[in-house]
C-alpha cells in the first residue's frame, strides 16, 4: 500500500560523490524547479513519487555506497513507498548494461551527460536560457563553480575519463554570467571545479586560460571568495599564481592532488613529472604566493609499491607540512592502465600505510594549529551546529578542511556573513575563537 503522504511529482535527487556531482544535481534540480516540478535534495520526508539517484563511480568503496543506496531504493519501489526510481551519474555511466541487468527495479538509467533526456524521461523541457540557474544544495553563501567536464589526462589508476569523457572548456563568458547571476543571489564564495582546472581554455582558446578565468571572476560584483579546487601538477600555469598574489578575493589556497613522491610510482602512474619536480614546484608556489595553504590528496598500495616508496612518501610528506591532506587506498579498476598490472598490496597493507600517512599529518595539522593560537582570521560562517557557530578561513574547502567554532552563547553572527576571531584554542583540525569587534 502507497502511503497517502506521498507526492506522485514531487522529486527527491540524491547525490554521492564528488563536488562535481553536486554541481550536477543543483543543475538538475534547477532545471526540473523551471519546469514548475516540486524536487528537494536528500529529502528526509519520504513523500516524494520520484527518486532521482545521481551515483559516483570513481572507486571501489564508492561504488559500493552507490549501489547500496540504488538497492534500498528499489526496496523501497518495491514496497510501494515510491513511483519511479532513475539512476544517473558515473557509476551509470560506466556500468549500465549491469545495472540494467541486475536491478530491474530502476526505470532508466542515465549518463553524466544525459541531462536533457533525463528531463525528458520526467516530461520537463530543457532550459537553454537557465544561465547560471540552479538550486543549490550548499547554503546559499557558497557555490561549486564547475569550469570544465571530463578529463584528457592518462593517470593510470583514474576512470574519470571512462564516465567522464575527453575535457571540455565552459566558454569563459558563459562562466561569467553564472558567477553574476549567483552573486546577485547571494552567493559570495565560488568553490572552482574540474576534474582538471589548470586545463582550463586548452580546447577552446589552443592555451591556458585559467589565470585570465580568476581574474575576470575576481571583478563579479559581490563575489568575495575564489577558491581553486583540483589543480594538476604537471604543466602548472605559473601564471595563476601571480593571479593569486595580488589579488585580495582569490583566496590563498590551492588543492593540488600529487598522488605520490617516488619517482618509480609516479612514472607508473603516468602523472608526468618526478620527485624533483614536484618539490620544485611545491616550493614555487609558496615562494610565489606567501602563507598559501596547499591541500594535497595521495594514495596508497598502488600496484608494485613497496615498503620503501611508502617510507619516501613519509618522509616527504613530513618534510614538506601540507596544510591540508588526505589519502586513500588504491582501487583496482576496470579498463584503467593500471589494471594490466598486478595489484600486489594486500588490502590491510594499503590500510595501514594509507593510516601511517594520514597519521604524520595529523601531528602536522596539530602543530600549524598551535601557531594560530592568538592570531586573527577572517571567518566566513556556514552553520550553527549545537552550541557553536561554525565557519571557515581562506584557508579551508567546506566538508573537507579545517573549521573555526565559536560558542554561541558568547558570540553572535549570521550564517554567510564573514567575522573577524581571534583563536583562543586549537585542535588537530579544528580552532576554536571569539568574534571581535
Amino acid at each position: 500500500m502507497k502511503t497517502k503522504t506521498i507526492k506522485k511529482n514531487k522529486v527527491n535527487v540524491v547525490t554521492l560523490g564528488c563536488s562535481k556531482n553536486i554541481y550536477d544535481s543543483e543543475v538538475l534540480m534547477g532545471q526540473l524547479k523551471a519546469n514548475s516540478i516540486e524536487v528537494e535534495h536528500e529529502s528526509s520526508s519520504d513523500d516524494s513519487g520520484i527518486v532521482i539517484i545521481n551515483t559516483c563511480g570513481f572507486i571501489e568503496n564508492a561504488k559500493q555506497e552507490s549501489i547500496d543506496t540504488i538497492m534500498r531504493f528499489a526496496k523501497a519501489k518495491k514496497g510501494g513507498l515510491i513511483d519511479k526510481l532513475y539512476v544517473t551519474g558515473c557509476l551509470s555511466e560506466r556500468y549500465k548494461p549491469e545495472l540494467e541487468k541486475g536491478i530491474p527495479e530502476v526505470d532508466a538509467f542515465f549518463g553524466t551527460r544525459d541531462l536533457p533526456r533525463l528531463l525528458k524521461t520526467l516530461k520537463a523541457d530543457y532550459k537553454h536560457e537557465l544561465v547560471g540557474e540552479r538550486m543549490l544544495s550548499t547554503p546559499a553563501h557558497y557555490a561549486y563553480f564547475k569550469i570544465s567536464e571530463g578529463c584528457d589526462r592518462p593517470c593510470s589508476f583514474c576512470a574519470i575519463p571512462l564516465m567522464r569523457g575527453k575535457h571540455l572548456s565552459v566558454p569563459m563568458e558563459e562562466l561569467i554570467k553564472r558567477a553574476s547571476t549567483l552573486a546577485k543571489n547571494g552567493t559570495r564564495e565560488l568553490l572552482l571545479i574540474a576534474q582538471d582546472s589548470t586545463y582550463y581554455g586548452l580546447d577552446l582558446y589552443q592555451k591556458r586560460k585559467l589565470a585570465e578565468l580568476l581574474e575576470r571572476l575576481a571583478d563579479v560584483q559581490g563575489i568575495e571568495w575564489l577558491r581553486l579546487h583540483y589543480a594538476f601538477p604537471a604543466g602548472f600555469p605559473k601564471d595563476v599564481l601571480d593571479v593569486m598574489r595580488k589579488t585580495s578575493n582569490i583566496c590563498k589556497y590551492l588543492d593540488m592532488p600529487l598522488q605520490h613522491i617516488s619517482d618509480p610510482m609516479l612514472k607508473s602512474m603516468k602523472r608526468g613529472s618526478t620527485k624533483q619536480k614536484t618539490i620544485d614546484l611545491v616550493n614555487t608556489i609558496r615562494d610565489k604566493v606567501p602563507g598559501i595553504a596547499i591541500r594535497t590528496t595521495l594514495i596508497a598500495g598502488y600496484p608494485g609499491e613497496t615498503q620503501t616508496d611508502h617510507e619516501e612518501m613519509l618522509r616527504w610528506v613530513e618534510n614538506t607540512r601540507f596544510d591540508r591532506l588526505g589519502c586513500f587506498t588504491y582501487s583496482h579498476e576496470e579498463n584503467t592502465g593500471a589494471y594490466t598490472l598486478i595489484d600486489d598490496v594486500p588490502a590491510e597493507i594499503k590500510q595501514e600505510r594509507a593510516e601511517a600517512v594520514m597519521a604524520v599529518q595529523q601531528s602536522i595539522s596539530r602543530e600549524l594549529n598551535q601557531e594560530k593560537i592568538g592570531k586573527t582570521y577572517r571567518v566566513l560562517f556556514d552553520r550553527k551546529e549545537g552550541p557553536y557557530f561554525i565557519g571557515r578561513t581562506e584557508f579551508d574547502s567546506p566538508e573537507v578542511d579545517n573549521e573555526v567554532l565559536v560558542e554561541a552563547d558568547k558570540n553572535f553572527v549570521r550564517i554567510g556573513d564573514f567575522a573577524s576571531v581571534r583563536i583562543t584554542q586549537a585542535e588537530d583540525f579544528d580552532l576554536f575563537g571569539d568574534i571581535i569587534d
